[in-house]
């Protein structure tokens, strides 16, 4: 099934990365560890450039006269609705992400900043919120939407494969050095779609776990819960690998969404509305006016535990976001055939980032409500964060209810991870093919599937999040020649 010597690398590496994982999970993990410090002590300044480069990129391309370039050929339209583009390219990009750190993340940052300052709760709180915010929003989606606009152009606007390769190829033709460097691109963005999916998969896992023996009131012992989800998870992931992707992915990723708004919605209306909705008002502010100079921090001259934390949080976000780049782009783009570059860079960019202030805004002002109210203990944070989403729900009526809301959506939002990804693998896998085989796809969601297992057995969310940080480290470089690709091409198109 796979001759093609790329495929054949590519498997190699993810399963001599699985291998490892299975004999030895923590060696991998402290592997990861130690080398992820290294970078990001390292090359920090460079990852916050290239982000803060790429949305800046984002914005010009959107505003410009190429803005007006059809995705495809001028009487091409758009094959799904705004609202199930929208939706696919969300839950494929972030979805499980939000229900894991929507009350967490907030608290976490409130927590370190009364710890390191003397600053008054009014002024920390807003000040997480917009660290918050600013992990979620313009540059992780200007990683993912300039990716995705790179291959969406060459595919549907010159006809190239939806591969990372192709816009080399197009744009330098077909040269000995070209032809190195676009297989290299291909390998790179094939283990960081692998590596980065995988550990997706165990987050979304150790999550479900513990809303599932909240819901239930299990006390977890060993792996046995994670893993029985995991089984599950493998099995409900199957089907969907098996229709069109229309049928599967939109029906997941609208169920997703739906679920989590009405969540959102539910959360909104219980809690002390006048003031989320001033938080909300104020975040939006506070955003719009520091968003782009605060891409530029970098904390040099700040002591070492700010250091530290900006590590922790902000550059691994960004190596985060770069690691999901390859197949979230490469999905993304799928799904955008006969939109204008404006209105792409405008719905992948605006969208998701209005969406994470207000679903940010709503749970983290919650969590900071019934925290004062001493209803939640915020320092759950810092023992078991996994559990905050799910102990801050218990504070509110329906508690059940919205535990099991919580937990059916995150698995949904896992399983149409997983299809997304198993489908963009099998492109790769196909030279390009835009409807792969079913076999191959099912490959590839039981490679994914080992993969994921690996994570699960490291046991520690931390550990997945520096194993994936270490894969996506190549693709800081790679995205940048993506864009030189694409404004090269852009300007002749153009004739300027």
């Amino acid at each position: 099934m796979f001759r093609n010597p790329l495929m054949v690398t590519a498997l190699s590496l993810t399963a001599a990365v699985s291998i490892w994982g299975l004999m030895d999970a923590q060696a991998l993990a402290a592997f990861a560890a130690r080398t992820v410090s290294v970078i990001l002590r390292s090359r920090g300044w460079f990852i916050m450039l290239t982000a803060s480069a790429l949305l800046i990129i984002s914005l010009w391309l959107a505003l410009s006269r190429f803005g007006k370039i059809k995705l495809g050929r001028s009487e091409d339209e758009p094959e799904f609705s705004t609202f199930s583009w929208l939706a696919m390219m969300f839950a494929a990009g972030m979805g499980v992400g939000l229900l894991f750190y929507g009350a967490a993340e907030p608290i976490s940052h409130f927590l370190f900043i009364q710890d390191q300052s003397d600053m008054p709760a009014y002024q920390a709180g807003p000040t997480a919120l917009f660290l918050t915010y600013f992990h979620w929003g313009l540059h992780a989606w200007a990683i993912y939407g300039l990716t995705a606009l790179v291959i969406a152009y060459f595919t549907f606007r010159r006809q190239a494969p939806p591969l990372v390769s192709a816009p080399v190829n197009i744009v330098f033709g077909d040269k000995p050095w070209a032809r190195t460097v676009g297989w290299l691109m291909d390998l790179l963005a094939i283990y960081a779609i692998a590596i980065g999916l995988a550990g997706s998969i165990a987050l979304g896992v150790f999550q479900v776990e513990d809303g599932v023996a909240t819901l239930f009131g299990i006390q977890r012992a060993g792996l046995g819960l994670g893993l029985a989800i995991f089984a599950v998870l493998c099995l409900a992931y199957i089907l969907p690998l098996l229709v069109d992707l229309s049928k599967g992915m939109a029906t997941l990723s609208n169920t997703a969404i739906l679920i989590a708004i009405s969540l959102m919605v539910f959360v909104l209306l219980v809690g002390p509305t006048h003031l989320f909705m001033q938080n909300i008002v104020e975040g939006f502010g506070e955003y719009i006016t520091n968003v782009l100079p605060h891409g530029f921090r970098t904390y040099t001259f700040y002591e070492e535990t700010v250091g530290q934390w900006f590590s922790a949080w902000t550059l691994n976000y960004m190596l985060w976001w770069l690691a999901w780049a390859p197949f979230v782009g490469v999905f993304i783009a799928r799904i955008s055939k006969g939109r204008t570059i404006r209105e792409f860079i405008l719905g992948v960019l605006l969208a998701p980032t209005v969406f994470s202030i207000f679903w940010f805004g709503i749970f983290g002002g919650m969590g900071f409500y019934q925290g004062a109210a001493n209803q939640l203990d915020p320092t759950v944070v810092q023992t078991d964060i996994n559990r905050t989403t799910f102990l801050l729900l218990e504070t509110m009526p329906f508690s059940k209810l919205t535990i099991a809301a919580t937990v059916m959506a995150a698995f949904l939002f896992i399983v149409t991870s997983v299809v997304s990804a198993a489908y963009v693998l099998s492109m790769f896998s196909t030279g390009g093919n835009q409807d792969p085989p079913v076999k191959v796809k099912l490959t590839w969601g039981i490679i994914l599937g080992a993969l994921g297992l690996v994570m699960i057995l490291s046991g520690s969310a931390d550990a997945v999040r520096q194993i994936i940080a270490l894969s996506a480290n190549p693709f800081v470089f790679i995205v940048l020649f993506l864009v030189m690709c694409l404004l090269k091409a852009l300007k002749k198109e153009k004739g300027v």
